[in-house]
């Protein structure tokens, strides 16, 4: 689901463009194909759910938009985002926490 790089982490997203709210709703998948599962209120059409999912992100981790970057899966549901700055046990802390899970979700 993460991945550490020297500028901070990757993320693999399973987007869910038009839900009612955008949130965290889960892991998508299991072991090395797993990714965070989040509903985005925005629809699928000009880019919007992937504008969406860069604000949501860089709220939800403290960064600014411009530190968050779509690094593949423009126009498919399972997208990587680098997450600039942002230290691996900082996301892997913020998630734990959202997830109510203990064990930890980033991989090597």
């Amino acid at each position: 689901m993460m991945r550490e790089t020297p500028d901070g982490v990757t993320l693999a997203v399973r987007a869910q463009p038009g839900a009612k709210k955008t949130a965290i709703i889960g892991v998508y998948g299991e072991g090395s194909t797993a990714q965070l599962k989040i509903a985005v209120q925005a629809p699928p059409i000009e880019g919007r759910a992937n504008e969406a999912l860069i604000a949501f992100l860089a709220g939800f981790f403290a960064v600014s938009r411009t530190n968050v970057a779509l690094i593949s899966g423009e126009l498919s549901r399972s997208k990587v985002f680098l997450l600039r700055g942002v230290a691996r046990a900082q996301a892997d802390t913020a998630l734990a926490a959202i997830l109510h899970t203990p064990r930890p979700l980033l991989r090597d």
